[in-house]
């Protein structure tokens, strides 16, 4: 139960940090709940603000792509506000766009979930029978 609280607060670290992820800390945390404390991991795939993901990682392995939109805005408003008001050495600079453009691939890497497409009403033909 504490493995799961640790990786909890690491997750909220991470949705406030755009270089730091926040779906797999969550991840592990619901592993580690779901063997401590069901409780707990109810409550985590339960919350309005982590068990959304944590539900759709859970059925489709993927994220929705507005999720992934959010996250890629984000963390650009992030380095950039950084470069602009960071006052950063090239070495650090250097190090920044770096963790930006891994931070940008695996956002990119992530499986999509397509929306359900709506269902397309067809006349129901009555069935001649013979």
């Amino acid at each position: 139960m504490a493995l799961g609280c640790v990786f909890v607060a690491l997750g909220v670290v991470g949705a406030l940090l755009p270089v730091m992820p926040t779906t797999p800390f969550l991840l592990v945390a619901s592993f580690f709940f779901a063997r401590s404390s069901p409780r707990l991991n109810r409550w985590l795939l339960h919350s309005p603000f982590f068990g959304p993901f944590l539900r759709d990682w859970d059925k489709h392995r993927g994220v929705r792509m507005r999720v992934k939109v959010v996250a890629v805005a984000a963390m650009s408003a992030a380095v950039a506000a950084s470069i602009v008001w960071g006052n950063l050495t090239w070495p650090l600079l250097g190090l920044l766009l770096l963790a930006a453009m891994v931070g940008l691939a695996v956002v990119y890497k992530l499986p999509v979930i397509r929306d359900a497409e709506p269902a397309v009403e067809t006349e129901s033909c009555p069935v001649v029978r013979s």
